[in-house]
């Protein structure tokens, strides 16, 4: 071996040597330091990273919408947004701030014009001022002192279509680090139609979490709730980040009976008599007589001189005397018993008489009263003293047997009805447990309704089997149960009594009912209609005032009409009820039945079917309808069903679009996928909503109709949990 070589190897050994040394003094002290870390300062740091991360934080579900049976939303999740301005966030400037905080206070003036511009200024100017206090009481190492992130920039909060306009504004459009603008989501529980059947529709507690309050929302809360998740919550550059680890799973919605198209028109007719008799309150509930689906409930009462709101549920809830409408169940007893014929003759006399040692007297006694009367008539006459000497007459000796023909129809049972708190017939019986509870007046006065207290919906019910051919069926609140818009649960009619009474007896009580509405002299005739006939019985009952009984006057009285329409071919059942008017003459013909009118003439209007084959062709005009974009099986059954054709041009996937060319239909295939934003304009609300919630994006809507804008560009990449404003018109 050379001497050269032997150099080079000395050398190499050299720097061998040497870098080993260099590299055991670099990663010696790491190591040192790792394991001093590990196992001397370990507990401490990790008791730290503990505080950084929250495990098992609940992830709400996306609460279940309400609709109506039209499809419209009448109860929805809305997210809403407080904003607050983080005054340390790293990039913010003061001289940034000035510059920018007049004509920022100017856009917010424009928004909320609650506060001034001056005002919007002065407020953001003063949490600046907190921040330098705070800056000077850390510098002095003031005790307690703690960074005030959470500066509210609004007193309450905004929507999503509010919060990406004023992140646009100046100032704050320079971005979360350099204007210290940031956010934290909530949602709220909106009525898009405001109060129309909103006790029926009910309510949640302020907490989302906390679930239903009342109504439906109480009912089907664990449906409409769904199943909550989990996340882990991080701190990462300050700020808390959730990971989800369960992904939550969203509530199912709830397609109700509602129309609303009869509950506006049964609310407006409702609002305006109590308007003008100022009374305390009012209910009226239309029923589909072979469903049981209840297509409008409307209960409103007295909030404060002029404005009446839905306050409570009178209609299942209330429990009072009905009056005059519980005449038909006594002549239906007695008929079916076949101890009282229509044509069975009674004396009323002058309108007075003493019955079971107590005087009694007909709304006509200062009028000399009606005389010897038919059975018949004492019902179209709504005669207190004819009713109640019949049944004395059948059922004298008997009482139990008048009882138990009651209980024969139905009104004795629980109809378990699908808004919690609903009443349940209160009526007596003579071997009840307290003797008091029966005397010798409780039968005549039973008769024509008094002393037992029914909720408005079970006399409804009743009148609805007398429309229904004598076939007693439930009342109704929901349709149906969907999940991501299919069809999980379908609800039935539930036949209570397939028949109430014979053949024969229907007949005479259905004969009666037209009279009292459609003969020149019956107490129904403010109910009767030119453009639909209708049939019912007019109720007036005193209220009892406790322990003082019963005084007179409108304030203590309940008046009443219930029937159905059209009365040859009954679609709808109705009863309308009003409590204590102020004004206006106490009659439940006069008052309720007038009422009645309005609602049935309206309802009838809306849904007259012509024969489109009896009407010339309008050659000038389309007459094919305009679809509207959304789901193509749902698409089709319509079309089929309205016998309407169309082209199909290249409809493979589960959504179309369409369009009117040459007045022939033609639908499109309209393609939406997982991995971008579609477009959903020309879609209706439901097919909207269950297009974007389904890709896992949240929905905003705002109006009625048809969508024409989205706040989120088409192709846009999805952010799940992303909010999407609609706008429909």
């Amino acid at each position: 071996m050379s001497s050269k070589q032997s150099r080079n190897r000395t050398i190499i050994t050299y720097y061998s040597i040497f870098g080993v040394i260099i590299f055991l003094l670099v990663v010696l002290p790491i190591i040192g330091k790792a394991c001093y870390t590990s196992f001397v300062d370990g507990n401490a740091w990790r008791k730290i990273g503990e505080k950084q991360i929250r495990p098992n934080v609940k992830v709400l579900a996306t609460r279940g919408n309400i609709y109506s049976s039209n499809y419209e939303l009448m109860a929805t999740t809305e997210s809403r947004y407080r904003l607050y301005i983080d005054f340390w966030a790293e990039g913010i400037n003061i001289d940034t701030l000035k510059k920018y905080v007049k004509p920022l206070s100017v856009e917010l003036n424009k928004m909320f014009p609650t506060k001034t511009a001056v005002q919007y200024e002065n407020h953001i100017m003063n949490g600046w001022k907190m921040r330098e206090k705070e800056e000077k009481q850390i510098k002095a190492k003031e005790k307690g002192v703690k960074k005030s992130r959470e500066y509210r920039l609004l007193d309450g909060e905004v929507n999503y279509r509010q919060w990406k306009i004023i992140r646009k504004m100046p100032f704050f459009e320079k971005g979360p680090n350099k204007s210290g603008l940031y956010y934290k989501e909530f949602v709220k529980r909106t009525n898009p139609y405001g109060t129309l059947a909103l006790r029926t529709i009910g309510d949640i507690y302020g907490e989302l979490e906390s679930g239903g309050k009342n109504g439906l929302e109480k009912q089907y809360d664990e449906l409409l709730r769904g199943q909550e998740g989990t996340s882990t919550r991080r701190k990462i550059n300050g700020r808390y980040i959730d990971v989800v680890d369960v992904k939550p799973v969203n509530g199912k919605d709830v397609i109700s009976t509602i129309d609303i198209n009869i509950q506006d028109i049964t609310e407006k007719a409702l609002l305006k008599k109590l308007s003008e008799i100022d009374a305390q309150s009012g209910t009226a509930v239309v029923m589909e007589v072979a469903t049981g689906e209840i297509k409008a409930i409307t209960n409103m009462g007295r909030i404060r001189d002029g404005v009446w709101g839905e306050t409570k549920n009178y209609a299942v809830s209330d429990l009072s005397e009905p009056g005059s409408t519980f005449k038909v169940v006594s002549m239906m007893v007695a008929l079916e018993d076949g101890l009282v014929h229509p044509g069975d003759s009674v004396d009323v006399g002058n309108g007075v008489a003493e019955i079971a040692g107590r005087r009694l007297e007909d709304h006509n006694a200062k009028r000399g009263g009606y005389g010897m009367i038919t059975a018949s008539k004492s019902i179209r006459y709504s005669s207190n003293i004819g009713v109640a000497k019949l049944i004395m007459r059948a059922y004298g000796n008997n009482p139990e047997k008048y009882v138990e023909g009651i209980d024969r129809i139905g009104f004795n049972q629980d109809m378990h009805l699908e808004i919690p708190g609903y009443g349940v017939p209160r009526i007596r019986h003579p071997k009840d447990k307290n003797a008091a509870y029966w005397s010798r007046t409780t039968l005549p006065w039973m008769s024509f309704g008094y002393e037992t207290q029914i909720p408005p919906i079970y006399t409804l019910s009743f009148f609805n089997a007398i429309a229904n051919n004598g076939k007693l069926v439930k009342p109704i609140f929901v349709k149906e149960i969907q999940e991501n818009g299919k069809t999980i649960e379908k609800k039935k009619t539930e036949i209570l009594n397939k028949q109430i009474c014979s053949p024969t007896t229907l007949a005479a009580i259905q004969q009666m009912l037209d009279d009292v509405v459609n003969m020149p002299d019956g107490t129904g005739k403010p109910a009767r209609s030119d453009k639909v006939r209708i049939a019912g019985k007019t109720g007036t009952a005193q209220i009892s005032q406790g322990a003082a009984g019963y005084k007179a006057g409108g304030l203590s009285h309940q008046l009443s009409f219930c029937g159905y329409f059209p009365a040859d071919q009954p679609k709808y059942s109705m009863i309308v009820v009003v409590r204590k008017p102020r004004n206006g003459p106490i009659s439940g013909g006069a008052i309720c039945g007038s009422v009645f009118k309005e609602i049935a003439e309206e309802v009838y209007a809306k849904n007259i079917i012509y024969n489109p084959a009896s009407f010339p062709v309008d050659t000038i005009h389309p007459i094919l309808p305009v679809l509207k974009n959304g789901l193509l099986d749902n698409s089709l059954r319509v079309l089929n069903q309205l016998k309407i054709p169309c082209k199909e041009n290249s409809v493979e996937g589960a959504w179309i679009t369409s369009e009117l060319t040459n007045n022939q239909l033609i639908i499109e295939n309209k393609k939406i996928n997982g991995n971008s934003v579609p477009d959903v304009k020309g879609m209706g609300a439901k097919d909207a909503l269950f297009a974007l919630e389904s890709l896992g994006l949240r929905v905003n809507i705002l109006g009625r109709g048809t969508v024409y804008a989205q706040s989120i560009l088409p192709g846009s990449n999805i952010v799940k949990g992303q909010t999407v404003a609609l706008q429909l018109k």
